[in-house]
């Protein structure tokens, strides 16, 4: 019995050592720090991977317990946003008040809720009682136009936390913490960046025209998939080129965004030129509410149809940005669809593609192709093996190319046909 009684005791000291250790581990365990960092206490920097869909960065993350949701990374936003509603029922979000949020688009301003305390995760990053902006209605269509579902939006805060370099190349981000970084010239050229009301800006890229250089404050907008963005409503010296397309330039949060697009013949960006550029031209009524009155100067935006040309560094506490060139993509001509047609993706997998809009007189215009008519297959690919991002370089690379399509239109099959023109 006393060798029992001793072997109880020891079990019970095991027991209670084994709890008290457990909570000290626990204890350990707890991070309660705000914004984002390093999951590893010595980490000092990390990697993680992310998608290029419709040349826009899309990261995979997780919200609280959630299953893994997809954000476009976006230098453009102060705030994380939820961009689908569904989300925000799933993990019973609960408001605490209504705010007003503004951006591109020629409607109003629009009403969204937050919501506060919530964790987000990517890999070995981790963010803590993050506040969720949360948009009613999916007004922006992201999933649509990427192929992909889509679930927010996020980017300053990440930014703004860790030095972040974008490889293009392969698909990954290597994040520094700011006190561990060092510049080093195999990173490429530093140019001076400042970041204002949660966006950064540079003045390195100059617009040249007859054989004047005219320098330009442009935001550096990861969240956008155009190369270039040019205003014209409030500089003389900047302005549409002689031959432009009307078009639908994409949906911001205050709605469609409509303007030109051309071509300008060149940029000089540091000691580099880059020539026959595609710039988008927004109307002033689609794109006021984008740009701050208080940022002076701002003539546009640079977006990743450019950037991903480059191995891209920010550098948010330093105030700079690094860029260095990817040859074989500096060599790449820049291009705009040459069919003539929007297309966009719908259905539970978002592998059906619709047409949406057709430009008048276009190819795909004078092919017959129709607003509605759902494309099957695209040269004899069926279209449900092939990804938005590859319809759109099919239709945007060699002119002259013939496309052959067969299309359902009101529960009837059609083929037609037509060569892929520059229309820019």
């Amino acid at each position: 019995m006393k060798k029992a009684g001793r072997i109880g005791l020891i079990a019970i000291l095991l027991l209670t050592t084994t709890i008290a250790h457990s909570q000290k581990l626990f204890k350990k365990k707890v991070d309660n720090r705000y914004g984002y960092h390093f999951v590893g206490k010595n980490q000092k920097f990390a990697k993680i991977p992310f998608e290029f869909h419709a040349n826009l960065i899309v990261i995979k993350a997780i919200i609280n317990t959630s299953d893994t949701l997809r954000f476009i990374l976006d230098t453009g936003v102060s705030s994380t946003i939820i961009t689908d509603p569904k989300v925000a029922t799933q993990l019973q979000l609960t408001p605490v008040r209504r705010v007003r949020i503004s951006g591109a688009g020629e409607e109003e301003e629009l009403m969204a809720d937050v919501s506060v305390g919530h964790s987000i995760r990517m890999g070995d990053v981790v963010a803590k009682h993050q506040n969720l902006v949360i948009i009613e209605k999916d007004i922006l269509k992201l999933s649509e136009f990427l192929g992909i579902p889509i679930h927010g939006i996020f980017g300053h805060d990440l930014f703004n936390s860790f030095v972040i370099k974008i490889d293009f190349e392969n698909k990954e981000l290597m994040l520094t913490l700011p006190d561990k970084f060092k510049y080093k010239k195999s990173m490429g050229e530093r140019y001076p960046m400042i970041v204002t009301q949660s966006k950064p800006y540079t003045d390195a890229v100059a617009l040249v025209s007859n054989n004047k250089s005219i320098p330009m404050r442009l935001v550096i907008d990861t969240g956008a998939g155009h190369a270039l963005l040019l205003r014209t409503d409030d500089n003389k010296e900047i302005n549409l080129p002689n031959q432009v397309i009307r078009a639908n330039l994409g949906r911001g949060l205050n709605g469609e965004i409509n303007g030109h697009i051309g071509r300008v013949n060149k940029i000089k960006l540091g000691s580099l030129e880059m020539q026959d550029i595609i710039a988008s031209f927004p109307d002033s009524i689609s794109f006021s509410m984008k740009f701050p009155p208080s940022v002076e100067n701002r003539q546009g935006s640079i977006g990743c149809e450019l950037l991903r040309r480059f191995h891209v560094t920010l550098n948010y506490h330093d105030g700079y940005i690094c860029l260095k060139p990817i040859r074989t993509r500096m060599r790449e001509s820049f291009e705009h669809d040459m069919s003539g047609m929007e297309v966009r993706a719908k259905g539970e997998k978002f592998n059906q593609y619709v047409v949406d809009k057709i430009i008048e007189g276009s190819p795909a215009d004078l092919a017959g192709l129709q607003s509605g008519d759902e494309i099957l297959f695209i040269n004899n690919l069926n279209t449900t093996e092939l990804t938005i991002s590859e319809i759109y370089k099919m239709l945007s690379k060699k002119e002259g190319k013939l496309i052959d399509l067969l299309v359902r239109r009101k529960g009837q099959l059609e083929f037609t046909s037509f060569k892929l023109r520059r229309m820019i």
